[in-house]
């Protein structure tokens, strides 16, 4: 769980940089380094894609998380915090509910996300997730400047979600292989170009409703092999 904390304390730390930066950069600045950043996860998320060596356990994990998402409705669930969020705290701080929501999914939905996770708790080791915590650290400083206090929110998302799967990992140990580890990557790359495009607002894409597709690609690799 250490490296989980770590990165809790790099997002929180970066989000209240990225607001002071926030009163004293021009909104076109902020506007423009949000998109670059934007592109920059899309190609992450391309490359983490790529790494798949089989593209039906892609497509399938996809249609079965697809469905899964749906019928919880979980982007509805996450944008209903967003806005409890926002009518609490009020627009002073940005707008809170897109700062958590983005936050959330950048952040969890990633491959050094499930990685590091997975290493701390079978092996202890968590230099994956304090590499992780630097970078979401310099991300959230641009994405708080840009969205507000609601990035800073998203760090307990983080802790929930990384904190779950080092402990699962932990009790786990003997399922999880490096395939399981390589097609959830995979997957979650995906959901970050579909993030990207979010952002960007190029498409509407209910990214929240595929997350179940991750677990899906383990459990696919499990019953394929």
């Amino acid at each position: 769980m250490k490296g989980t904390l770590v990165n809790f304390v790099g997002i929180v730390c970066g989000s209240l940089i990225g607001l002071l930066l926030k009163k004293n950069v021009p909104v076109k600045y902020q506007q423009t380094v949000m998109q670059g950043l934007s592109l920059s996860i899309g190609l992450i998320g391309l490359q983490m894609a790529l790494k798949t060596q089989n593209i039906l356990i892609i497509i399938i994990s996809i249609v079965i998380g697809g469905l899964i998402g749906e019928f919880m409705d979980i982007d509805r669930c996450l944008n209903r915090v967003g806005q409890w969020l926002t009518m609490k705290m009020g627009n002073k701080y940005g707008s809170v509910g897109e700062g958590f929501i983005t936050g959330s999914l950048v952040f969890c939905v990633g491959a050094m996300a499930i990685v590091g996770s997975i290493q701390d708790g079978l092996t202890g080791d968590a230099s994956t997730l304090y590499a992780k915590s630097m970078l979401d650290a310099v991300a959230s400083v641009v994405f708080a400047s840009g969205m507000g206090i609601g990035v800073a929110l998203s760090s307990i998302s983080v802790l929930l979600y990384q904190g779950t799967l080092t402990l699962l990992a932990s009790s786990l140990s003997g399922f999880i292989s490096e395939a399981m580890i390589r097609e959830m990557t995979a997957v979650g790359g995906l959901l970050i170009i579909g993030i990207s495009l979010l952002v960007l607002e190029i498409k509407t894409i209910k990214v929240a409703n595929l997350l179940p597709a991750v677990p899906v690609a383990a459990v696919i690799v499990l019953l394929w092999s």
